[in-house]
């Protein structure tokens, strides 16, 4: 990612990104492109703002999230009995969040995406996993440490973050 002192380099950096997560969450096409351009153009608006954040790609994803959320909150409403059923799934976001989870995951080191997979289905023990896998616990600790750092950065948490934050 460029310097976020080279702004419009860092906006056209971000699209691709914020197009993808903006599809993802939208209604349609029209609906996500209008997101996207929405954020970047409140980011635009925010320039001596958006020089000052260290990760200006998880600012955006988060931007362009609560515009969506908003959105919604603003759309009008239907009366009980005209509604057949819910817009969304109550389920939607966090089904999202588990997406861009597994995609980060993806992302990892073979050796760590390997640990995180087994962390998932249930086996936490370090120990545990240390018998399971071969390794050494404190190596096992060691790449667990480092691939739950790189899932915070790919998924634009703060450091420390918990898993709620994804929601």
């Amino acid at each position: 990612m460029p310097c976020p002192t080279d702004l419009p380099e860092t906006f056209i950096a971000l699209r691709p990104d914020l197009i993808r997560l903006a599809r993802r969450i939208a209604d349609n096409e029209t609906e996500a492109q209008d997101l996207v351009q929405e954020v970047l153009l409140r980011l635009w608006r925010r320039q001596d703002e958006v020089r000052r954040i260290a990760d200006p790609r998880a600012y955006a994803r988060a931007a362009l999230r609560n515009l969506y959320r908003q959105s919604l909150r603003r759309a009008p409403m239907l009366g009980l009995d005209a509604a057949e059923e819910p817009a969304i799934e109550p389920d939607v976001f966090a089904v999202l969040a588990l997406s861009d989870l597994e995609r980060a995951i993806t992302q990892l080191p073979n050796d760590q995406a390997q640990l995180i997979r087994l962390v998932a289905t249930g086996e936490s023990s370090p120990r545990r996993l240390a018998l399971r896998t071969g390794l050494p616990a404190g190596t096992v600790m060691s790449r667990l440490a480092r691939a739950r750092a790189g899932l915070r950065e790919e998924l634009g948490l703060a450091p420390g973050a918990p898993v709620s934050a994804l929601m």
